[in-house]
């Protein structure tokens, strides 16, 4: 495992402070006891998205990927890309942003995509990959448009098996839409982030998570990449 980044930290450490990883008992989709939670909803005021908006920013620029415009999937992904384009802006790159409703309308503009004329280079923005469902989805609806899907960025990698139809699979998520899809994915953060930083946590209450989120790398943890 190599060492997670300075700004990987710094975001686990903010998003811990605004009580979006949870520490306790939870189930994941795929009905799995998980001691963590990650839970994007709750940046859920200007300053705390804005100050995702920034991570975001730093993610994406420093991938390195070229990029024409952002796409959101709805429902969290719209304010995601939305609070993103206005940080990319800020930092003196203006482009579009796009999004897709669940349902196509038939009256007014219609159709399922909202926002800027979907084109080019195009990078997906979510909170998470759970299954990758909501990936292909977008990757169809953008290509279907005469877009290129550039890119998918997110938040946290969780670093663990995909389950599918009740299976445990040998990789991530994330690993199968890179596969799938032949896109790059850029996570802000990742599992191994959250480990340094229960290792290096002062406060007790924290620290104290260590050795279950440990566990539940090691028999559910896939490898980076």
């Amino acid at each position: 495992m190599s060492e997670p980044s300075s700004i990987a930290q710094e975001f686990v450490r903010f998003a811990v402070d605004s009580g979006v990883i949870r520490f306790g008992s939870f189930v994941t989709k795929a009905g799995r006891q998980t001691p963590y939670f990650f839970n994007a909803g709750l940046f859920n005021d200007g300053e705390r998205l804005g100050r995702l908006a920034a991570f975001y920013a730093d993610a994406l620029l420093a991938s390195g990927i070229e990029f024409d415009m952002l796409f959101g999937p709805a429902y969290k992904g719209i304010a995601l890309a939305a609070a993103l384009s206005v940080e990319l802006a800020r930092r003196g790159r203006n482009v579009g942003f796009a999004y897709n409703r669940k349902e196509a309308k038939d009256h007014g503009e219609g159709g399922n995509l909202i926002g800027a004329p979907v084109q080019g280079r195009v990078v997906i923005v979510d909170d998470v990959i759970s299954a990758g469902t909501a990936v292909g989805e977008s990757v169809r609806l953008l290509r279907g448009a005469g877009a290129q899907p550039a890119a998918v960025l997110i938040a946290l990698d969780r670093q663990e098996k995909a389950a599918v139809a009740g299976s445990t699979l040998p990789h991530s998520a994330v690993q199968h839409v890179q596969t799938e899809h032949h896109l790059p994915v850029v996570a802000i953060a990742d599992l191994d982030a959250l480990l340094a930083v229960l290792d290096a946590a002062r406060d007790p209450e924290l620290a104290r998570w260590l050795p279950e989120v440990r566990d539940y790398r090691a028999r559910y943890g896939v490898s980076r990449g």
